[in-house]
């Protein structure tokens, strides 16, 4: 038993050391400083969109604007996605790439892009689906309990 252990042991201690060496080396500091600067630009973009939509049609409301300003930059990411433009983005821009809408809009089509040859329903709309699903479910969930625990602290 004890000889099977040390067996173990230096077993676990080769595949560490192997997945030491295999591991990108990254800096924390420069991750962070990609993301800041990758998704500083991108709610820049979409704040240039709102200004110039704002601009082209003075009299319409800002929640109007912020929605068109969403759907062009979800168009965007997921026209970039297609032509595989995202992904090298995505790669140096880490969570600033990830976390805007751009990001999930980005998951979405590569979800539907990946699965594409099983066809149409069960393959791009099933897939893109898988995406979207625990996103809105949690969005209700979590909306629900925060409006209810508004209503109960302020008691209406």
């Amino acid at each position: 038993m004890a000889k099977s252990s040390s067996v173990i042991t230096a077993r676990n201690a080769l595949y560490n050391n192997y997945v030491e060496t295999v591991t990108p080396k990254t800096s924390i500091p420069k991750a962070l400083f990609h993301s800041f600067v990758f998704g500083g630009v991108t709610c820049m973009i979409g704040q240039g969109i709102g200004d110039i939509v704002k601009l082209i049609a003075p009299s319409m409301s800002n929640d109007m604007v912020g929605n068109i300003s969403s759907m062009i930059l979800v168009t965007i990411a997921i026209l970039l996605t297609g032509i595989g433009v995202f992904d090298v983005i995505a790669r140096q821009g880490g969570a600033g790439s990830f976390l805007p809408i751009t990001g999930f809009a980005n998951a979405m089509a590569s979800a539907s892009m990946e699965f594409k040859t099983e066809g149409l329903i069960f393959g791009t709309s099933v897939k893109l689906f898988s995406v979207v699903g625990p996103v809105v479910v949690n969005g209700i969930v979590w909306s629900t309990v925060a409006g209810l625990l508004n209503l109960w602290i302020t008691g209406m």
